[in-house]
């Protein structure tokens, strides 16, 4: 949801390239990012093929996983900024495909003829603001000393991406310096390489209704947090709201049940007493006794939401000191 354009990316680049691979294995000689075809016979539409469509099958698996889990900076930027970054670094590292395949042979006498083709060099790219600008939360540890984050699953597609070709770490390093490049405030990259604003309006009426996705019905809505760790958290809460609703229900029933309302004189005394200073043995005296304590409407009314009587809500809110955490849970258990 809220991703267009890598949906659109993620099921048209993955249905071309398992077609070309398993159907139409002869048409795969159009989509070889040729090197030497392109500087010999100036073959210029190989670098729009050649770097599009994937031939590898594993490439278009790790790649398609790796845009899945990027869709994030779409939702964060919107799909205008999105593409402009993509369609920037896509430019800039055919560019740098060109010049570290150069260097490489005058450093090293290699010649290189051929690349990996896919869409590879955007998706190496967006690791730069992946590493920048989304935060680092630690999960687990392994061994006691290896951390496992929320974003080593990332790394590790990104690493076997890195390792599934002999020369594929040309197109993560001239990925990676593209995005760098267009990530720089200096350069000014983005206020050139950019999607025009007439353009993105002609895509998003044309193909954004095909690809976009109906927010779920049989859900409740949840604010769209801008990284992975903070829907993750919305969800959770959504989850503990929804227990704490049925616990709320079964809880009601038993008080119907029972046809009575709280003892809270048996409940909460020492709770209520907790911060007073004169209050010993759990037995305070009548001068010993604070005033009682201002109830925020508002927690009120969000006990009641929950299902708990406008009494009970008052009691529980004045003898946990206004706390609406600590209320809620004794309502809960008791």
């Amino acid at each position: 949801d809220k991703a267009p354009l890598s949906k659109s990316l993620l099921l048209v680049l993955s249905a071309i390239s398992i077609l070309l691979t398993l159907l139409f294995q002869h048409y795969q000689k159009f989509f070889v990012y040729n090197l030497q075809a392109i500087k010999e016979d100036f073959q210029i539409w190989r670098l729009v093929c050649g770097r599009t469509i994937c031939l590898d099958l594993k490439d278009t698996f790790c790649s398609s996983l790796l845009i899945y889990n990027f869709r994030i900076f779409e939702r964060r930027y919107g799909s205008r900024k999105f593409s402009s970054f993509l369609l920037g670094a896509w430019m800039l590292s055919a560019l740098f495909d060109l010049l570290l395949v150069e260097i490489t042979q005058y450093i090293f006498g290699i010649t290189i003829n051929s690349l990996p083709s896919g869409f590879l060099g955007p998706v190496f790219a967006l690791f730069v603001p992946f590493y920048s600008s989304i935060p680092r939360v630690q999960v687990t540890q392994v061994l006691g000393h290896f951390s496992i984050t929320n974003k080593s699953l990332v790394y590790i597609l990104g690493l076997q991406l890195l390792t599934s070709g002999s020369y594929i770490w040309i197109l993560a390093l001239s990925g990676l310096i593209s995005g760098i490049c267009y990530n720089s405030s200096i350069l000014k990259v983005h206020r050139i390489l950019c999607v025009p604003r007439w353009v993105a309006k002609i895509f998003s009426w044309t193909l954004e209704p095909v690809f976009s996705s109906a927010e779920p019905t049989n859900e409740v809505r949840v604010g769209m947090g801008a990284t992975v760790d903070i829907q993750r958290q919305q969800r959770m809460e959504l989850l503990d709201r929804q227990i704490m609703m049925s616990q709320v229900a079964q809880m009601r029933r038993q008080r119907q049940q029972q046809g009575g309302m709280i003892n809270w004189n048996r409940l909460f005394p020492p709770l209520r007493h907790r911060h007073n200073a004169n209050y010993q043995d759990h037995r305070p005296s009548e001068q010993g006794i604070p005033p009682p304590t201002e109830v925020s409407e508002e927690q009120v009314a969000r006990l009641m939401e929950m299902g708990f009587s406008r009494g009970d809500a008052l009691e529980a809110l004045r003898a946990s000191n206004n706390d609406l955490n600590v209320a809620t849970n004794f309502l809960l258990q008791h």
